[in-house]
């Protein structure tokens, strides 16, 4: 009996539904078996299968594979379906072959055969069945198979356009996957004309393809350039009846027009031929110029398309950046959007206006649509718009608007969603900074910051308040004014008493002649948070305790009370307990001029970039345009806390901060308890700090590239360190050189290393003598297991007495950097963009756009790079400036695969560094050793 023919194809209709009517799994499974079964049966023993058949059941095969069952056979068959000169015929083999058939699979020759006859037929539909099914598969054996056939088909006079169109996108699919398929010469001409071809589709799918071609070889493709723009022109000035088959909605070519404006955003600027530049802009100033008619359409459709390629515009005329008439006029178009009733505009036209902000010639133009920002970010009901408003707040701000936005952000805050309190505070704390006159203002917002939203209030802020006071003396007895009363509020958040704690115990005395903050009620005020705060609150309290004993003696016995209390002395907290006990015996033992020595007022901190705005860039990396002024200037206080302190323990002659040598003011470091010291010791310290010197020196960043050299060097002490690295295993030996005439004394190197990082790299050091002859040198050697990925470096203190001087203390970072334990790893161009893709997620990857430290030394950079302990790998970026290289780093847990890309840009004399790993930490840390090295 012959088989019933039709459309539908009768038993796979019937098998479907079987499929569909099983009331368990069990019952779905027993029928696909019996299905595969028969199917197996009539593959293997009835010869006569015609082409028919053969469709039917490779049909039920590719039904069963997407149900997510393995099929392991019928792939001969469907081979034999190319053969067929049925298009239905042949399209199911075609996508049984795209789905199913690996590209290690001994039918690939025959497939790629077919294929090749298929691109030789006269018949346009097998020619497309055959480039459709190249795409779909789009490995690197199809490329180099069809490396010559589509091209030619491509850029033929004989091809018809629906070919040529399918030729493009094919090319374009495997271009991707080989970078290499595209031939250059004169092939670069004839691919770039097809701009300029009749039909419409063939135009689209071109520009597709000449887009990606464009960002790997930028310069050969530059002829694209004034045939994209007179391409775009003839669409802008073209009524919707022109290119009736290619209007949407009454606009003309809407897709073509973006992907056009898009090709044009590769150069900066597009063109120097000015007359291309005036039709370009003339092209611009219509779009912009259509998007004032009214609309031809009530219909949805038609303003997607319309907006489509205004913003598209808009985008161009802010990459451009040339031409402040378009730039003003586009700030004027978007601001006309913040009122329209569509969410999706308000959020595109805030997005679009950020970058307006940062343009000095659209600046001010932004700046008049403040009123409908503030607005937005107080009134509109989805979070993800007022996000985007306090973005634009935060990026049209300047010294002439400063108080303003901060004061309504300020107002805002107490009611902002949680979701975008932290990154509020962060960028209300840098407009406030940058655009203080007067810094009483500045200690206002920053306290009211702590009032209003504490929980969100980062350390690097509460620390850079106290940073910027210590440096201004005009503004230090207004601080410690307004966080005294700040302090009275019934409930106070830790962060205020941490704040109130330290600029008290350094300038309490300034307001303590008023007898409402008499030294007793100063004292009384920050005790009475002190059973309510953490340990690390309380440690910070208790020095500010004993600074108070040096300013107001007269309450010495109430403060010593405190300390003697069993809840301090006999405290579980390390640090708590030897505070109290050292503080005690300090304000018992020393004299009031030792006191007044060691427990003087900090020093000012060394001038730094602050580091608030790094965190906010780290949170939201790339996404939200920086404030221009803040972008091209440093802010002239110090940096994070850790180099603050770090700089406070160095030139800070008191002995709060030298009592140990892990303790510091803030109460931020603990001490491991074998570090408690005596008395003895601790006078010890207070005397030497008082009288000698205390350096902490910073030289590993040289020794990010290298592992030999000298890593400190001064009048009295050379340091010298040797280096290897095997896997997750290092080796050191530091050499200690005396430069004197004379022994050092009590010569001890002590390695500073949390007892917590400790678990992630095991460093181990072996003792020396204690003794130092002149003119002598010893080694010291260390060993280093990385546990696990970790940042920063451990240090080592050396600390000795020159004979009749003071004692004297050296620390220096180790270099035992994560990339230490970096393996070069090679790959080829498919492995590394394959894996660069991989690692595409937004916590796997940081870029940080930076200006050379010097003129661009490209091959000096290539050195660095291989001195980094990454392979640097040739040949795999398209520009061959570029630098990519490719690591893993050694754990004893995991190993980390870290990938990195460096593009320098020679007229601006600017890096662009992208790194990507599958660990986000790991990925910061080799962003952040690498940034400032080139």
């Amino acid at each position: 009996m012959a088989p019933v023919r039709g459309d539908g194809m009768r038993g796979l209709a019937v098998f479907i539904s079987d499929i569909r009517n099983c009331k368990s799994k069990e019952a779905e499974i027993k029928r696909i078996n019996k299905e595969l079964a028969n199917i197996r049966s009539k593959f293997k023993g009835d010869k006569t299968l015609d082409g028919y058949q053969k469709k039917k059941y490779v049909c039920k095969l590719l039904f069963i594979f997407l149900l997510g069952h393995d099929i392991d056979f019928g792939h001969m068959e469907a081979v034999n379906l190319l053969s067929s000169n049925k298009y239905s015929e042949k399209q199911i083999g075609y996508l049984f072959i795209s789905v199913l058939v690996n590209t290690n699979s001994d039918l690939i020759k025959l497939i790629i055969q077919s294929i090749k006859n298929d691109l030789q037929s006269r018949n346009p539909i097998h020619v497309n069945l055959a480039l459709q099914c190249i795409a779909n598969i789009g490995s690197r054996d199809m490329a180099e198979a069809f490396s010559n056939e589509i091209p030619k088909l491509l850029v033929s006079g004989d091809t018809m356009d629906v070919v040529k169109q399918s030729a493009a996108l094919c090319l374009l699919r495997l271009f991707r996957t080989c970078p290499d398929i595209i031939p250059g010469g004169e092939w670069t001409s004839r691919i770039i004309h097809l701009l300029n071809d009749q039909h419409m589709g063939v135009v689209t799918a071109a520009t597709s393809l000449i887009d990606a071609l464009v960002k790997k070889n930028p310069d050969e493709y530059k002829g694209c350039v004034s045939l994209a723009v007179s391409r775009l022109s003839r669409i802008v000035t073209a009524s919707y009846t022109d290119l009736q088959d290619y209007t949407y909605y009454f606009v003309p070519a809407p897709w073509l027009s973006v992907k056009l404006l898009r090709l044009l955003q590769n150069y900066n600027p597009p063109t120097e031929d000015p007359g291309v530049r005036g039709r370009l802009n003339e092209c611009l100033e219509t779009i912009l110029n259509k998007a004032q008619e009214p609309p031809k359409s009530k219909k949805v459709q038609h303003s997607n398309a319309k907006n489509a390629v205004l913003f598209e515009a808009i985008n161009l005329i802010i990459h451009n950046d040339s031409e402040p008439s378009l730039l003003v006029r586009a700030c004027n178009q978007l601001g006309q959007f913040l009122s329209n009733r569509e969410t999706n505009l308000r959020y595109l036209a805030l997005e679009s206006m950020c970058h307006l902000a940062t343009s000095e010639f659209s600046h001010e133009a932004v700046k008049k649509h403040q009123e409908v920002v503030i607005l937005s970010m107080k009134m509109e009901k989805d979070v993800s718009v007022r996000q985007q408003a306090v973005d634009l707040l935060y990026a049209m701000c300047d010294r002439s608007n400063a108080e303003e936005i901060v004061q309504e952000m300020l107002n805002y805050l107490e009611t902002a969603d949680y979701s975008i309190r932290e990154e509020m505070v962060l960028k209300v704390a840098i407009l406030a900074e940058k655009y203080a006159t007067d810094y009483t203002w500045y200690v206002d917002v920053i306290l009211n910051l702590i009032r209003i939203a504490g929980d969100y209030v980062s350390e690097e802020v509460w620390y850079r308040v106290i940073q910027i006071v210590i440096n201004r003396e005009e503004v230090q007895g207004y601080a410690a004014k307004t966080v005294f009363e700040a302090l009275q509020a019934p409930a106070c958040h830790e962060n205020m008493v941490k704040v109130g704690g330290y600029i008290l115990g350094e300038f309490g005395n300034l307001i303590a002649g008023d007898s409402r903050s008499a030294p007793m009620v100063q004292f009384k005020l920050l005790h009475s948070k002190y059973h309510l705060c953490s340990s690390m609150t309380r440690a910070l309290l208790l020095s500010t305790y004993i600074k108070f004993i040096n300013l107001f003696p007269e309450i010495r016995d109430t403060i010593q009370d405190v300390f003697r209390q069993h809840s301090n002395l006999r405290s579980a907290d390390a640090e708590l307990q030897q505070r109290a006990s050292e503080y005690l015996q300090l304000s018992i033992v020393a004299s009031s001029d030792v006191l007044a020595t060691v427990l003087e007022e900090m020093p000012s901190f060394p001038e730094r970039e602050s580091s608030i705005l790094a965190v906010l860039k780290k949170k939201k990396p790339g996404r939200v345009p920086e404030n221009a002024e803040i972008r091209e200037s440093k802010s002239p206080v110090p940096n994070s806390h850790s180099n603050a302190h770090s700089n406070a323990q160095t030139n800070h002659t008191s002995s709060v901060n030298n009592v140990n040598a892990s303790s510091d003011l803030l109460g931020l470091s603990t001490p491991p308890a074998s570090q408690s010291g005596t008395l003895i010791d601790v006078l010890g310290d207070i005397y030497s700090t008082a009288n000698g010197n205390s350096n902490v020196v910073n030289n590993s960043k040289k020794f990010v590239f290298k592992n030999n050299g000298v890593l400190f060097e001064n009048d009295l002490l050379q340091i010298g360190v040797k280096s290897e690295f095997r896997q997750n295993l290092g080796r050191l030996g530091l050499f200690y050189g005396n430069k004197t005439a004379t022994a050092l004394q009590n010569f001890v190197p002590t390695l500073q290393w949390s007892a917590e990082d400790a678990l992630k790299l095991n460093v181990q050091i072996k003792a020396v003598e204690p003794t130092l002859e002149a003119g002598a040198q010893i080694q010291q050697l260390l060993t280093a297991e990385c546990i696990d990925h970790y940042l920063g470096a451990p240090s080592i203190v050396i600390s000795f007495r020159v004979s009749g001087g003071a004692q004297q203390k050296i620390t220096v970072n180790l270099p035992l950097t994560i990339n230490k334990f970096f393996e070069p790893t090679e790959m080829n161009a498919e492995s590394f963009f394959a894996r660069w893709r991989n690692l595409g997620g937004e916590q796997q990857r940081a870029q940080r756009v930076f200006k050379a430290q010097q003129p661009l030394d490209l091959p000096g950079a290539r050195n660095k790079l291989t001195g980094f302990g990454m392979q640097l790998l040739d040949s795999i970026d398209p520009n061959p400036d570029n630098m990519v290289c490719a690591g893993i780093i050694h754990t004893q847990a995991h190993k980390v695969g870290c990938l990195l890309r460096l593009e320098p840009n020679k007229q601006a004399q600017m890096f662009r560094l992208t790194i990507r790993s599958s660990l986000e930490a790991v990925t910061q840390e080799i962003c952040d050793l690498l940034v400032d090295q080139f």
